[in-house]
């Protein structure tokens, strides 16, 4: 059975490709079938190339969107009196490239002064596919009888309230900055975020339109992050040129100041993503943003405007600044005119804009009525492969559940301190930060967040002594005395350790500066394996574009034998169905079956037996080639009668150099999230992140924590 659903503006600028993203996540979270369907393209003021949605959902979902018909062609059809061999030829694309017993988010028209036949075209639409129909609209500043009386207009031209196929409404930008006309600001990042407001959600909530029958089934609140753009995008809007590209492309800008005031004046502007707009002439306030730069505050970007560069002396002496990867860009045009120009910037989302789109389809996902994103579900195939997506959500929903205390010893990291707040905000785990107070608060002031009170900061100092005796009741034989105790614990990692090892949180996440060694040493001394393993081993979660494939061990066993090669197979089966993987377990070697042999295959084969007799409820074989175990065809060649040739999710290899070079070399070719690597067989969750980790695999990794903490409590 298939469903779909076809979204509908009531009006114009309702965000309606954010809501489809948003619908498409959600939907994905499930791990069904899904479809996504823009019939029309409708292509904004500059955009080239791809249509807007279906590149999106093209590039950042594990489906392939139906192409759409250019407008050209529409308007044409249409203007020649053949809107219905053009709706014919819509069916016809669905039918031919839409997947069957599948959920189809279907993206409308936008009514606008350009395409003033768009909302008939909808309703045709919606008729010939035989759609269900949920709209979407934007509250504003209107009044609660207004917004109903928009939305009876609309419910009334598809049908009424008895028709069975309106379905319901979203509302998007609930509380955005309209200004007194009714209208979205349009300056970038509006520096005071609107309050929720309780009383105006809940007056949206009892429409007398909901009281008919009609459903809400969403509300959006606008997010300021989630329409602040990078330093590149400004710059490609104002045409600049890069006097120093730095961060250029990942900073974001969450406000606008325009310097013409003394510097003590604005000194409060000099804040974490501020765009600061100044005369290049004016070396002081040039001087005094690189200044706040050196101090570790990330300003967004410097515009340099009138086609002033700085003066040579003052470049020289603000070189370091340009280190810290501060954007410098300039204008030629005079700071009124760049004034203009900001305002007409357009703070839609690139299609490029991974981090963004990212944020926003989950901020929307999770906005929507997850009974009725459920009910989606009902009848419909569910995928054979786990997506990355409903990964992403399985590991975000159930460290929620769970919520556990995670201590992050690097609690002066700045990325540390981001994904610790992250974390709280979203619910993830209760993280502790172990630092001093005043430093980490300024640091997270330097990275533009506010630590909640989710975030429990933990001196070192203050605690330390705590631990002592612990400690040297459990290394006492390797004569570990007070004083070698006390010293061993200034260490924040063996600190955070003798903190899980007392029970007193649920999981220790390290790493970030720490290599390894630091981090998984002090757990192997004071945690020790669990009583059902004989080592310790580690999985990756390598996120590929369809599916999420597990990787073991590519971090910790150099050279293991059969018994343990075995062990880590079983482990990082476990790990996956941990994780909501269903595992199918390729041994793998550079032969497959009986067609080689050699010491290495011989042990991959002894290790596939042993762990076969160990858990015959488990689908494990082996030995098997890569491309045999990941390639269907080649599966069904090389090993026609393996339960796993063609299908395996969990990939086992026969050694550190083999995993790890597979690992890195999938991971770089073809630009992949690796969530990793998680340690399997301790008796409580220690996890190691690499040097380089992004403050998204930070957040991943705590989370995934506090799952194997509920796991093994």
């Amino acid at each position: 059975m298939s469903r779909k659903i076809m979204l509908i503006p009531v009006g114009s600028s309702v965000g309606l490709t954010t809501v489809s993203m948003g619908l498409v996540r959600a939907i994905e979270e499930q791990g069904i079938k899904l479809n996504f369907f823009k019939p029309v393209a409708q292509p904004r003021r500059g955009d080239k190339g791809e249509e807007r949605s279906t590149a999106i959902i093209a590039h950042h979902a594990s489906v392939t969107p139906i192409t759409p018909f250019t407008l050209d062609y529409v308007e044409r059809m249409i203007s020649n009196d053949n809107t219905d061999e053009l709706l014919e030829d819509i069916i016809e694309r669905f039918e031919n490239n839409s997947e069957q017993d599948a959920v189809t988010v279907i993206e409308g028209l936008v009514t606008t002064r350009h395409h003033p036949y768009a909302e008939r075209l909808n309703l045709e639409i919606s008729r010939a596919l035989d759609a269900d129909i949920v709209f979407v609209a934007v509250p504003g500043n209107d009044d609660t009888v207004d917004i109903n009386h928009r939305l009876e207009i609309v419910v009334d031209t598809y049908g009424g309230h008895k028709s069975r196929k309106v379905v319901g409404c979203i509302f998007n930008k609930v509380n955005a900055p309209f200004d007194e006309h009714g209208r979205l600001r349009a300056d970038i990042g509006v520096v005071d975020k609107p309050e929720h407001d309780e009383a105006r959600s809940a007056a949206l909530k009892n429409l007398p339109i909901f009281k008919k029958g009609l459903s809400l089934l969403g509300n959006v609140d606008w997010s300021a992050e989630l329409v602040s753009p990078r330093a590149i995008d400004v710059a490609k809007h104002l045409n600049a040129t890069s006097l120093n590209e730095g961060d250029m492309a990942k900073r974001r800008l969450s406000s606008v100041t325009f310097c013409g005031r003394e510097i003590h004046n604005m000194t409060h502007a000099l804040k974490p993503g501020a765009l600061l707009v100044l005369s290049g002439d004016r070396s002081d306030v040039f001087v005094s943003c690189c200044l706040a730069a050196l101090n570790g505050t990330k300003l967004g970007a410097l515009l340099l405007t009138g086609g002033y560069e700085p003066d040579e002396n003052i470049a020289a002496l603000c070189s370091q600044a340009m280190e810290t990867g501060l954007p410098v860009m300039l204008v030629n045009t005079n700071t009124w005119q760049t004034a203009q120009n900001l305002h007409t910037f357009n703070q839609e989302v690139p299609v490029d804009d991974s981090q963004r789109i990212e944020k926003v389809m989950v901020h929307t996902a999770e906005s929507l009525d997850a009974e009725w994103v459920t009910s989606l579900t009902d009848k419909v195939s569910r995928q054979r492969k786990l997506s990355p997506s409903a990964f992403r959500y399985y590991l975000t929903n159930r460290a929620r559940q769970v919520n556990k205390r995670i201590v992050l010893p690097e609690g002066n990291e700045p990325r540390t301190v981001v994904a610790a707040s992250i974390c709280a905000s979203r619910g993830l785990a209760r993280p502790v930060l172990l630092g001093d107070d005043t430093e980490i608060r300024r640091i997270a002031e330097q990275q533009g967040v506010v630590l909640s009170d989710g975030v429990e900061i933990l001196s070192p100092e203050q605690v330390r002594g705590e631990y002592v005796e612990g400690l040297v009741a459990l290394r006492g034989h390797k004569g570990v005395t007070d004083v070698v105790a006390n010293e061993l614990l200034q260490d924040n990692v063996t600190l955070g350790t003798m903190m899980l090892q007392q029970d007193h949180v649920d999981g220790l996440v390290s790493g970030a500066v720490n290599t390894t060694a630091n981090t998984i040493r002090p757990a192997l001394q004071l945690i020790k394996t669990a009583e059902s393993a004989s080592l310790v081993s580690s999985v990756f979660f390598m996120l590929l574009p369809d599916q999420v494939l597990v990787y073991g061990d590519c971090a910790i066993n150099p050279d293991p034998n059969a018994q343990q090669l075995a062990d880590i197979a079983i482990q990082s089966a476990t790990s996956a169905q941990m994780f909501g993987i269903e595992p199918r377990v390729a041994m793998i070697s550079y032969s497959t079956g009986t067609s080689g042999a050699g010491s290495d295959v011989e042990k991959v084969r002894e290790a596939t037996a042993i762990a076969q007799s160990m858990r015959p409820d488990l689908l494990i074989d082996g030995p098997l080639q890569y491309d045999a175990a990941a390639i269907e065809s080649v599966g069904k060649s090389k090993a026609p009668n393996s339960p796993v040739a063609g299908k395996a999710n969990v990939f086992v290899f026969p050694d550190l150099n083999t995993g790890n070079t597979t690992y890195k070399a999938v991971q770089r070719s073809f630009d992949l999230v690796c969530i990793g690597p998680m340690l399997q067989g301790m008796r409580k969750p220690v996890n190691d992140l690499s040097r380089g980790a992004l403050v998204d695999d930070i957040v991943f990794t705590i989370a995934l924590t506090a799952i194997q903490a509920k796991g093994n409590s």
